[in-house]
Protein backbone atom coordinates (compact mmCIF):
# COMPACT_ATOMS: atom_id res chain seq x y z
CA UNK A 1 0.00 0.00 0.00
CA UNK A 2 1.05 3.28 -0.96
CA UNK A 3 -0.05 6.87 1.26
CA UNK A 4 -1.14 9.28 -1.37
CA UNK A 5 -3.19 12.79 -1.14
CA UNK A 6 -5.90 13.94 -3.58
CA UNK A 7 -6.55 17.75 -3.39
CA UNK A 8 -10.26 19.09 -4.07
CA UNK A 9 -10.01 22.41 -5.56
CA UNK A 10 -13.74 23.42 -5.83
CA UNK A 11 -12.79 27.32 -5.16
CA UNK A 12 -9.42 26.75 -6.79
CA UNK A 13 -5.69 26.69 -4.96
CA UNK A 14 -3.59 28.98 -3.60
CA UNK A 15 -0.24 28.44 -1.31
CA UNK A 16 -1.45 29.64 1.82
CA UNK A 17 -4.67 27.46 1.45
CA UNK A 18 -2.31 24.85 0.75
CA UNK A 19 -0.40 24.99 3.99
CA UNK A 20 -3.55 25.53 5.95
CA UNK A 21 -5.13 22.12 4.67
CA UNK A 22 -1.50 20.23 5.42
CA UNK A 23 -1.93 21.74 8.70
CA UNK A 24 -5.56 20.60 9.31
CA UNK A 25 -4.07 17.39 8.65
CA UNK A 26 -1.33 17.00 11.64
CA UNK A 27 1.80 18.84 10.36
CA UNK A 28 2.86 21.35 13.47
CA UNK A 29 3.60 24.66 12.55
CA UNK A 30 6.26 25.13 14.91
CA UNK A 31 7.75 22.37 12.73
CA UNK A 32 7.33 24.76 9.54
CA UNK A 33 8.71 27.62 11.22
CA UNK A 34 11.79 25.61 12.07
CA UNK A 35 12.68 24.58 8.79
CA UNK A 36 12.01 27.59 7.18
CA UNK A 37 13.92 29.98 9.28
CA UNK A 38 16.72 27.77 7.82
CA UNK A 39 16.38 29.14 4.40
CA UNK A 40 17.79 32.75 5.96
CA UNK A 41 14.66 35.03 5.82
CA UNK A 42 13.91 34.64 9.55
CA UNK A 43 13.78 38.15 9.77
CA UNK A 44 11.36 38.89 7.14
CA UNK A 45 7.96 37.22 8.11
CA UNK A 46 6.34 34.98 10.95
CA UNK A 47 3.94 32.76 9.79
CA UNK A 48 1.19 31.71 12.08
CA UNK A 49 -2.39 29.17 11.87
CA UNK A 50 -5.90 29.83 12.98
CA UNK A 51 -9.34 27.93 12.51
CA UNK A 52 -11.74 30.23 10.44
CA UNK A 53 -15.06 29.87 8.90
CA UNK A 54 -16.39 29.85 5.26
CA UNK A 55 -20.05 29.55 5.07
CA UNK A 56 -20.31 27.96 7.69
CA UNK A 57 -17.20 25.65 7.25
CA UNK A 58 -14.62 25.48 9.77
CA UNK A 59 -11.55 25.11 8.22
CA UNK A 60 -7.12 26.29 8.89
CA UNK A 61 -5.85 29.40 7.43
CA UNK A 62 -2.47 29.63 7.48
CA UNK A 63 -1.19 33.54 7.30
CA UNK A 64 2.48 34.56 6.19
CA UNK A 65 2.61 38.11 7.80
CA UNK A 66 5.71 40.43 6.45
CA UNK A 67 7.88 42.44 8.86
CA UNK A 68 8.32 45.79 7.11
CA UNK A 69 11.98 47.00 6.64
CA UNK A 70 13.35 50.50 5.94
CA UNK A 71 13.19 51.45 2.48
CA UNK A 72 16.66 50.78 2.15
CA UNK A 73 16.11 47.38 2.42
CA UNK A 74 15.78 47.20 -1.49
CA UNK A 75 16.21 42.94 -2.05
CA UNK A 76 13.32 42.56 0.50
CA UNK A 77 10.77 44.87 -1.15
CA UNK A 78 11.61 44.08 -4.68
CA UNK A 79 11.41 40.09 -5.03
CA UNK A 80 14.29 37.82 -6.01
CA UNK A 81 15.58 36.18 -9.04
CA UNK A 82 15.53 32.42 -9.35
CA UNK A 83 19.74 31.79 -8.91
CA UNK A 84 18.94 33.74 -5.17
CA UNK A 85 16.21 31.68 -4.43
CA UNK A 86 17.89 28.07 -5.56
CA UNK A 87 20.54 29.22 -3.25
CA UNK A 88 18.30 29.89 -0.97
CA UNK A 89 16.79 26.56 -0.67
CA UNK A 90 20.02 24.49 -1.55
CA UNK A 91 21.59 26.07 1.87
CA UNK A 92 18.54 25.57 3.72
CA UNK A 93 18.79 22.76 6.25
CA UNK A 94 15.87 20.82 4.53
CA UNK A 95 14.51 16.90 4.24
CA UNK A 96 16.28 16.19 0.64
CA UNK A 97 12.94 15.86 -1.14
CA UNK A 98 11.26 18.62 0.22
CA UNK A 99 14.26 20.36 -1.29
CA UNK A 100 14.25 18.93 -5.15
CA UNK A 101 10.07 19.17 -4.81
CA UNK A 102 10.69 23.02 -4.12
CA UNK A 103 13.43 23.76 -6.50
CA UNK A 104 11.21 22.10 -9.18
CA UNK A 105 8.16 24.15 -8.48
CA UNK A 106 10.26 27.25 -8.41
CA UNK A 107 11.79 26.25 -12.04
CA UNK A 108 8.58 25.39 -13.33
CA UNK A 109 7.23 29.10 -11.98
CA UNK A 110 10.28 30.62 -13.67
CA UNK A 111 10.37 28.66 -17.06
CA UNK A 112 6.26 29.70 -17.59
CA UNK A 113 6.71 33.30 -16.19
CA UNK A 114 10.02 33.51 -18.67
CA UNK A 115 8.21 32.25 -21.52
CA UNK A 116 5.60 34.87 -20.39
CA UNK A 117 7.86 37.80 -20.46
CA UNK A 118 10.51 36.55 -23.11
CA UNK A 119 13.13 35.71 -20.85
CA UNK A 120 15.66 33.32 -19.49
CA UNK A 121 14.22 31.60 -16.18
CA UNK A 122 17.06 32.29 -14.86
CA UNK A 123 16.56 36.36 -15.35
CA UNK A 124 12.73 36.15 -14.53
CA UNK A 125 12.66 38.76 -11.85
CA UNK A 126 10.06 37.36 -9.40
CA UNK A 127 7.33 39.79 -8.15
CA UNK A 128 4.39 38.26 -6.06
CA UNK A 129 5.45 34.95 -6.74
CA UNK A 130 9.03 35.57 -5.27
CA UNK A 131 8.23 37.36 -2.32
CA UNK A 132 8.63 36.21 0.87
CA UNK A 133 5.12 34.96 1.86
CA UNK A 134 5.33 33.08 -1.89
CA UNK A 135 8.86 31.00 -0.89
CA UNK A 136 7.37 30.12 2.08
CA UNK A 137 4.04 28.64 0.86
CA UNK A 138 6.07 26.71 -1.76
CA UNK A 139 8.91 25.48 0.61
CA UNK A 140 6.20 24.84 3.61
CA UNK A 141 3.74 22.76 1.28
CA UNK A 142 6.56 19.74 0.32
CA UNK A 143 7.72 20.33 3.74
CA UNK A 144 4.39 19.31 4.69
CA UNK A 145 4.15 16.45 2.16
CA UNK A 146 7.36 14.93 3.05
CA UNK A 147 6.37 15.11 6.88
CA UNK A 148 2.98 13.21 5.73
CA UNK A 149 5.50 10.49 4.71
CA UNK A 150 3.12 10.46 1.38
CA UNK A 151 5.16 8.47 -1.15
CA UNK A 152 7.02 8.90 -4.28
CA UNK A 153 6.24 7.99 -8.14
CA UNK A 154 8.53 6.54 -10.26
CA UNK A 155 9.68 10.21 -11.12
CA UNK A 156 10.74 11.02 -7.65
CA UNK A 157 7.72 13.15 -6.90
CA UNK A 158 4.37 12.78 -4.00
CA UNK A 159 1.58 10.75 -5.33
CA UNK A 160 -0.29 13.74 -5.08
CA UNK A 161 -3.67 13.96 -7.50
CA UNK A 162 -5.36 16.98 -7.90
CA UNK A 163 -8.89 17.40 -9.60
CA UNK A 164 -9.91 19.62 -12.54
CA UNK A 165 -9.10 23.42 -11.82
CA UNK A 166 -11.99 25.98 -12.04
CA UNK A 167 -10.84 28.74 -14.71
CA UNK A 168 -12.05 32.13 -12.22
CA UNK A 169 -12.43 35.58 -14.21
CA UNK A 170 -12.02 38.74 -14.35
CA UNK A 171 -9.05 40.98 -13.33
CA UNK A 172 -6.53 41.01 -10.29
CA UNK A 173 -4.27 44.13 -9.48
CA UNK A 174 -0.45 42.40 -10.38
CA UNK A 175 2.99 44.10 -10.51
CA UNK A 176 2.65 44.36 -13.97
CA UNK A 177 -0.23 46.15 -13.77
CA UNK A 178 -4.01 45.04 -14.44
CA UNK A 179 -4.52 41.33 -15.95
CA UNK A 180 -7.09 39.25 -16.64
CA UNK A 181 -7.74 35.82 -15.18
CA UNK A 182 -6.83 33.40 -15.16
CA UNK A 183 -3.23 35.60 -15.51
CA UNK A 184 -0.83 34.36 -18.24
CA UNK A 185 1.66 32.37 -15.70
CA UNK A 186 -0.95 30.29 -14.32
CA UNK A 187 -2.09 29.11 -18.25
CA UNK A 188 1.27 28.90 -19.23
CA UNK A 189 1.45 26.33 -16.40
CA UNK A 190 -2.09 24.51 -17.01
CA UNK A 191 -0.80 24.49 -20.92
CA UNK A 192 2.39 22.16 -19.83
CA UNK A 193 0.39 19.80 -17.85
CA UNK A 194 -2.77 20.25 -20.22
CA UNK A 195 -4.26 20.57 -17.19
CA UNK A 196 -8.72 20.13 -17.08
CA UNK A 197 -9.77 23.00 -16.59
CA UNK A 198 -13.87 24.25 -16.49
CA UNK A 199 -15.77 27.67 -15.23
CA UNK A 200 -18.01 27.66 -12.35
CA UNK A 201 -19.23 31.04 -12.90
CA UNK A 202 -17.18 32.16 -10.03
CA UNK A 203 -15.17 35.53 -11.63
CA UNK A 204 -12.45 35.93 -9.11
CA UNK A 205 -8.70 34.76 -8.96
CA UNK A 206 -9.12 30.94 -7.87
CA UNK A 207 -5.81 29.59 -8.77
CA UNK A 208 -2.53 31.72 -8.04
CA UNK A 209 0.29 31.20 -9.87
CA UNK A 210 2.24 29.74 -7.11
CA UNK A 211 -0.59 27.44 -6.31
CA UNK A 212 -0.98 26.38 -10.05
CA UNK A 213 2.88 25.54 -9.88
CA UNK A 214 2.55 23.80 -6.77
CA UNK A 215 0.32 21.07 -8.42
CA UNK A 216 2.01 21.15 -12.18
CA UNK A 217 4.72 20.61 -10.89
CA UNK A 218 4.24 18.13 -8.04
CA UNK A 219 0.63 16.36 -8.99
CA UNK A 220 1.22 12.84 -10.53
CA UNK A 221 -2.25 13.15 -12.19
CA UNK A 222 -5.37 15.38 -12.27
CA UNK A 223 -9.19 14.50 -12.77
CA UNK A 224 -11.55 12.39 -10.45
CA UNK A 225 -10.27 10.83 -7.18
CA UNK A 226 -8.03 7.58 -7.66
CA UNK A 227 -9.43 4.50 -6.16
CA UNK A 228 -8.05 5.03 -2.50
CA UNK A 229 -8.78 4.44 1.07
CA UNK A 230 -9.35 7.70 2.77
CA UNK A 231 -7.97 8.03 6.27
CA UNK A 232 -8.09 11.55 7.22
CA UNK A 233 -9.05 15.26 5.56
CA UNK A 234 -7.37 17.84 6.01
CA UNK A 235 -9.33 21.82 5.00
CA UNK A 236 -7.23 24.65 4.28
CA UNK A 237 -8.95 27.56 3.92
CA UNK A 238 -8.42 30.79 1.30
CA UNK A 239 -9.02 34.41 1.78
CA UNK A 240 -11.98 34.97 -0.54
CA UNK A 241 -15.36 35.73 0.52
CA UNK A 242 -17.07 33.19 -2.40
CA UNK A 243 -20.72 32.19 -3.15
CA UNK A 244 -19.68 28.54 -2.03
CA UNK A 245 -16.88 27.83 0.72
CA UNK A 246 -13.47 29.23 -0.32
CA UNK A 247 -11.78 25.99 0.70
CA UNK A 248 -9.10 23.44 -0.49
CA UNK A 249 -9.72 19.87 0.87
CA UNK A 250 -6.72 17.24 0.98
CA UNK A 251 -7.67 13.80 1.02
CA UNK A 252 -5.23 11.78 2.74
CA UNK A 253 -4.65 7.71 2.43
CA UNK A 254 -3.72 5.35 0.56
CA UNK A 255 -4.29 3.40 -2.64
CA UNK A 256 -2.70 -0.59 -3.68
CA UNK A 257 0.58 0.06 -5.13
CA UNK A 258 -0.72 -1.30 -8.83
CA UNK A 259 -3.11 1.75 -8.70
CA UNK A 260 -0.43 4.03 -7.78
CA UNK A 261 1.25 4.43 -10.93
CA UNK A 262 -1.16 3.56 -12.96
CA UNK A 263 -1.60 6.24 -16.08
CA UNK A 264 -4.42 4.67 -17.91
CA UNK A 265 -6.93 7.90 -18.56
CA UNK A 266 -9.62 5.34 -18.95
CA UNK A 267 -9.55 4.58 -15.23
CA UNK A 268 -8.56 8.18 -14.00
CA UNK A 269 -11.23 10.19 -16.57
CA UNK A 270 -10.79 13.95 -15.86
CA UNK A 271 -13.88 14.34 -17.69
CA UNK A 272 -15.53 16.46 -14.73
CA UNK A 273 -17.44 19.44 -15.43
CA UNK A 274 -19.46 21.76 -12.67
CA UNK A 275 -22.82 22.35 -13.90
CA UNK A 276 -26.06 24.75 -12.35
CA UNK A 277 -28.84 22.85 -11.67
CA UNK A 278 -32.28 25.69 -11.36
CA UNK A 279 -34.96 24.61 -10.38
CA UNK A 280 -39.16 25.61 -9.98
CA UNK A 281 -42.61 24.94 -9.63
CA UNK A 282 -45.47 25.93 -11.39
CA UNK A 283 -49.19 25.64 -10.93
CA UNK A 284 -50.95 27.84 -12.81
CA UNK A 285 -49.51 27.99 -16.73
CA UNK A 286 -50.73 26.53 -19.69
CA UNK A 287 -49.44 23.55 -20.10
CA UNK A 288 -49.06 24.23 -24.04
CA UNK A 289 -46.41 26.82 -22.76
CA UNK A 290 -44.12 23.68 -21.67
CA UNK A 291 -42.90 22.88 -24.98
CA UNK A 292 -42.15 26.51 -26.00
CA UNK A 293 -40.54 26.87 -22.90
CA UNK A 294 -38.18 23.43 -24.04
CA UNK A 295 -37.31 25.33 -27.23
CA UNK A 296 -36.21 28.64 -25.58
CA UNK A 297 -33.91 27.04 -23.08
CA UNK A 298 -32.28 24.43 -25.69
CA UNK A 299 -31.68 27.55 -27.62
CA UNK A 300 -29.65 29.75 -24.76
CA UNK A 301 -27.87 25.87 -23.88
CA UNK A 302 -29.24 23.98 -21.77
CA UNK A 303 -28.12 20.62 -21.31
CA UNK A 304 -31.02 19.16 -20.13
CA UNK A 305 -34.58 20.13 -19.24
CA UNK A 306 -36.89 18.16 -17.86
CA UNK A 307 -40.03 18.34 -15.77
CA UNK A 308 -42.05 16.21 -13.19
CA UNK A 309 -45.61 16.18 -11.79
CA UNK A 310 -45.86 17.64 -8.50
CA UNK A 311 -48.66 18.12 -5.62
CA UNK A 312 -48.76 21.64 -4.33
CA UNK A 313 -50.47 23.61 -1.20
CA UNK A 314 -53.71 23.30 -1.10
CA UNK A 315 -53.97 20.28 -3.52
CA UNK A 316 -53.33 22.02 -6.25
CA UNK A 317 -51.28 19.24 -9.28
CA UNK A 318 -48.40 21.26 -10.72
CA UNK A 319 -45.01 20.39 -12.13
CA UNK A 320 -41.37 20.82 -11.33
CA UNK A 321 -38.95 22.53 -14.36
CA UNK A 322 -35.60 21.34 -13.74
CA UNK A 323 -33.23 23.17 -15.88
CA UNK A 324 -29.18 21.76 -16.06
CA UNK A 325 -26.78 24.42 -17.58
CA UNK A 326 -23.44 25.39 -17.42
CA UNK A 327 -22.87 28.11 -14.47
CA UNK A 328 -21.83 30.97 -16.95
CA UNK A 329 -25.70 31.00 -18.24
CA UNK A 330 -27.53 31.23 -14.67
CA UNK A 331 -29.09 34.29 -15.99
CA UNK A 332 -30.24 33.43 -19.07
CA UNK A 333 -31.93 31.30 -17.61
CA UNK A 334 -33.82 33.19 -15.05
CA UNK A 335 -34.65 35.67 -17.77
CA UNK A 336 -36.38 32.82 -19.63
CA UNK A 337 -38.11 31.39 -16.85
CA UNK A 338 -39.16 34.56 -15.11
CA UNK A 339 -40.50 36.23 -18.95
CA UNK A 340 -42.50 32.74 -19.84
CA UNK A 341 -43.67 31.36 -16.84
CA UNK A 342 -45.64 32.29 -14.05
CA UNK A 343 -42.95 31.53 -11.27
CA UNK A 344 -41.95 34.11 -8.68
CA UNK A 345 -39.10 32.28 -7.43
CA UNK A 346 -36.31 30.14 -8.93
CA UNK A 347 -33.48 27.45 -6.81
CA UNK A 348 -30.19 27.01 -8.06
CA UNK A 349 -27.70 25.08 -6.89
CA UNK A 350 -23.74 23.78 -7.73
CA UNK A 351 -23.02 20.54 -8.76
CA UNK A 352 -20.40 18.02 -10.77
CA UNK A 353 -20.91 15.50 -12.95
CA UNK A 354 -19.03 12.69 -15.04
CA UNK A 355 -19.45 13.04 -18.60
CA UNK A 356 -18.42 10.00 -21.20
CA UNK A 357 -16.90 12.05 -24.18
CA UNK A 358 -18.98 11.65 -27.19
CA UNK A 359 -18.37 12.42 -31.31
CA UNK A 360 -20.97 12.47 -33.69
CA UNK A 361 -19.69 10.21 -36.83
CA UNK A 362 -22.22 9.90 -40.01
CA UNK A 363 -22.81 6.24 -41.77
CA UNK A 364 -24.18 5.64 -44.98
CA UNK A 365 -26.91 2.99 -45.18
CA UNK A 366 -29.45 2.21 -48.23
CA UNK A 367 -31.49 4.40 -47.23
CA UNK A 368 -29.80 7.47 -46.25
CA UNK A 369 -27.10 8.97 -44.35
CA UNK A 370 -27.90 8.50 -40.49
CA UNK A 371 -25.83 10.40 -37.94
CA UNK A 372 -24.55 7.86 -35.28
CA UNK A 373 -23.27 9.45 -31.36
CA UNK A 374 -20.44 7.33 -29.98
CA UNK A 375 -19.89 7.60 -26.21
CA UNK A 376 -16.38 6.69 -25.09
CA UNK A 377 -13.44 6.66 -22.50
CA UNK A 378 -10.14 6.82 -22.42
CA UNK A 379 -7.44 8.59 -24.77
CA UNK A 380 -8.18 9.01 -29.05
CA UNK A 381 -5.54 6.62 -29.62
CA UNK A 382 -6.70 3.91 -27.17
CA UNK A 383 -10.53 4.45 -26.87
CA UNK A 384 -12.87 2.16 -24.43
CA UNK A 385 -16.61 2.94 -26.56
CA UNK A 386 -19.25 2.68 -23.72
CA UNK A 387 -22.35 3.55 -25.83
CA UNK A 388 -23.38 3.93 -29.93
CA UNK A 389 -26.67 5.75 -30.50
CA UNK A 390 -28.19 6.64 -34.03
CA UNK A 391 -29.61 10.00 -33.72
CA UNK A 392 -33.63 9.92 -33.29
CA UNK A 393 -34.22 12.45 -35.94
CA UNK A 394 -31.96 10.77 -38.89
CA UNK A 395 -34.24 7.48 -38.14
CA UNK A 396 -37.33 9.18 -38.23
CA UNK A 397 -36.58 11.66 -40.85
CA UNK A 398 -35.76 8.35 -44.08
CA UNK A 399 -38.49 5.91 -41.75
CA UNK A 400 -40.77 8.23 -43.60
CA UNK A 401 -39.07 9.25 -47.11
CA UNK A 402 -38.78 5.66 -47.10
CA UNK A 403 -42.66 4.19 -45.38
CA UNK A 404 -41.26 2.19 -43.18
CA UNK A 405 -40.65 1.10 -39.30
CA UNK A 406 -37.71 3.97 -37.88
CA UNK A 407 -36.76 1.02 -35.73
CA UNK A 408 -35.64 -1.09 -39.17
CA UNK A 409 -33.54 2.07 -40.09
CA UNK A 410 -31.83 2.18 -36.56
CA UNK A 411 -31.06 -1.57 -36.86
CA UNK A 412 -29.72 -1.13 -40.62
CA UNK A 413 -27.47 2.34 -39.43
CA UNK A 414 -25.65 0.30 -36.30
CA UNK A 415 -25.32 -2.64 -38.57
CA UNK A 416 -23.40 -0.51 -40.82
CA UNK A 417 -21.64 1.20 -38.04
CA UNK A 418 -20.38 -2.31 -37.08
CA UNK A 419 -19.47 -3.88 -40.44
CA UNK A 420 -17.25 -0.16 -40.98
CA UNK A 421 -15.45 -0.60 -37.43
CA UNK A 422 -14.68 -4.27 -38.22
CA UNK A 423 -13.32 -3.29 -41.97
CA UNK A 424 -10.57 -1.05 -40.00
CA UNK A 425 -9.67 -3.62 -37.61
Amino acid sequence: MSKIVYLQCPTGISGDMCLGALVSLGVPIEYLAQKLNTLGIANEYTIRAELVHRHAQEATKVDVDLVKHHDHDHNHHHGRHLPEIEAMIDKASLPSRAKTWSLEVFRSLAVAEGAVHGVAPSKVHFHEVGAVDAIIDIVGTCLGLDWLGIDNNEQGFPLLYCSALPTGGGTVKAAHGLMAVPVPAVLKLWEARGVPIYSNGIEKELVTPTGAAIVTTLATQFGSPPMMNIKQVGLGAGSLDLPISNVLQIWLGYVSDSNANNTNTADYSPDIETISVIETQIDDLNPQAIGYIYDELFNIGALDVFTQPIGMKKSRPGILLTVIIHPEKIKLVQEVLFRETTTLGIRHRTQQRTILKRQIEAIETEYGTVNIKIAWQGQATNKKIINIQPEFEDCASLARKHNIPWREIQRVALQSWYKKRESKN
